[in-house]
């Protein structure tokens, strides 16, 4: 349409993704194409900052999650040693000695780490669809035919995708 209409005949498409919109928008305002590609490129790196700096909290607290179950493995076992005279005392301590370095080892290997990974792979997966879209919005404003674009937006596919799509 943006070829046959001009960029204006963009103008109140339907366009579900923000970003997407938001770069439809620049080209529709008439901004050069090095503003229009800064503005986003600028957008998302700052997405994927933002994503990073999530994953690394999760990075960490998987990493101090066993450290502090071993320090309660150590409360443990200090509470267990200074009731030795005490027998009903030490299956208690012994308890929590284990229990702590579990919690640890949960808490890192079942929660933290898989929380890290999933960021880091929604991060990996929106800075591919911002790149995507940025390479669609520049070929839009060059005037591109639409089937070059296809082709184009065809190789953030996978090899294997790229056939399938095309049948």
């Amino acid at each position: 349409e943006a070829r046959k209409g001009g960029l204006l005949a963009l103008e109140g498409k339907e366009i579900s993704n923000d970003f997407l919109k938001r770069g439809i928008g620049l080209l529709i305002d008439g901004h050069e194409a090095d503003v229009v590609r800064n503005l986003l490129v600028k957008d998302k790196n700052q997405a994927v900052d933002r994503h990073k700096v999530g994953s690394r909290v999760w990075e960490a607290l998987g990493d101090v999650a066993p450290a502090m179950g071993m320090i309660g493995t150590l409360i443990g076992l200090v509470a267990m040693l200074s009731n030795m005279d005490d027998p009903k005392s030490i299956g208690p301590a012994m308890a929590v000695a284990l229990l702590t370095t579990l919690y640890g080892a949960m808490l890192a290997n079942m929660v933290a780490i898989p929380f890290a990974d999933k960021l880091k792979l929604r991060m990996a997966e929106e800075s591919l669809i911002k790149s995507m879209s940025i390479d669609a919005i520049m070929a839009i404003q060059a005037g591109q035919n639409p089937r070059v674009i296809e082709m184009m937006l065809r190789n953030y596919l996978s090899e294997g995708s790229r056939e399938t799509q095309e049948e």
